[in-house]
């Protein structure tokens, strides 16, 4: 019962988390992993093997994972960047009818969730507030410009003043004019889901986030807040949600009024928090999948639990790169 995580990169805690869960049910079970250059990933060198991939749109993409996983007894493959994710959804029965679990939303809640357009129309459809659309046109300042498909905190501008607004903001058809809500007024949190195989509600871990880097939690902080009862009200069924999906809000300090911002169907960067306040996803994944165990709501998971994260070295001896 081996388990492969794709695009493993600098995810080393998810790494562990899984390995740690794996061993506990099957003493043999190995965590794989892959990159494209899986010889400078520090989470590929902590794992039990790896294997070099090429980039997610290369035409052979899907049939050299299947056959990683076919050649290596891989029953989950667990991945985890934006990009892979519709190549994934698309070939989940290819691989499920070769008895590999892909943890992977079905392909409408990937699109939905990958396009920024349609997350807003899904947030509209579930009566949460978001921020509003922008006329390109006509605008009013200050306004928040960010891609339609966009990640990693990538071309995002907070557009203060008509100056500062040029032809490549307004020329970029993939770039969103959106009210801006200003961050001294709101408390932005991630929220990590889990969803079990029938698309139900089984955990809701509310994360604040203190410090970003890079687009990723750097600080952070658990909260059982009102958070919980409003995802539960709102997402207790997802349609197509699968695994692990993290959910991020901003609440408004003064009114308590929460905006949605984005879903995203993958394990987010933040989550080692989450686990190490005892919400284990990873465990129920192994569960579902492999011992075909239910899953049932858990909200035990440990309140306050503060993460300060720090670089740290993986080394490896006689390097061949």
């Amino acid at each position: 019962m081996n388990i492969l995580i794709t695009s493993a990169g600098r995810r080393v805690s998810l790494v562990r988390s899984f390995q740690k869960e794996l061993k506990e049910k099957f003493e043999d079970g190995k965590v794989f992993t892959t990159d494209m250059v899986p010889e400078l990933s520090s989470a590929c060198n902590i794992s039990d093997k790896y294997f070099a991939v090429p980039r997610v749109t290369s035409a052979d993409y899907i049939d050299i994972l299947l056959n990683i996983c076919l050649k290596n007894s891989v029953k989950m493959v667990v991945p985890t960047i934006d990009t892979e994710l519709m190549i994934l959804a698309e070939n989940k029965e290819l691989f499920k009818s070769k008895g590999i679990e892909v943890i992977i939303s079905d392909k409408r809640l990937i699109k939905i969730c990958r396009d920024k357009r349609l997350t807003h129309n899904l947030f509209d459809e579930l009566n949460i507030k978001r921020a509003k659309d922008i006329d390109k046109n006509n605008p009013n300042f200050p306004l928040f410009i960010k891609p339609f498909d966009g990640s990693c905190s990538k071309d995002i501008y907070v557009i203060e003043n008509k100056s500062m607004l040029i032809d490549y903001h307004t020329e970029n058809e993939k770039l969103m004019f959106l009210e801006y809500l200003d961050p001294k007024d709101h408390t932005e949190f991630t929220l990590d889901l889990y969803y079990d195989k029938n698309s139900k509600l089984k955990s809701v871990v509310p994360r604040k986030r203190i410090e970003i880097r890079s687009g990723e939690i750097n600080k952070g902080i658990t909260k059982k807040n009102d958070l919980i009862g409003f995802v539960k009200e709102k997402l207790s069924v997802l349609d197509g949600a699968v695994g692990c999906i993290t959910l991020q809000l901003f609440v408004n300090n003064r009114t308590n009024e929460k905006y949605g911002i984005e879903i995203n169907p993958r394990f987010g960067g933040g989550y080692p928090l989450s686990y190490l306040a005892g919400a284990n996803y990873t465990k129920w994944l192994i569960e579902e999948y492999f011992e075909e165990k239910e899953i049932y709501y858990f909200d035990a998971w440990e309140d306050n639990l503060l993460m300060l994260r720090y670089d740290h070295e993986v080394i490896v001896r006689n390097a061949k790169v």
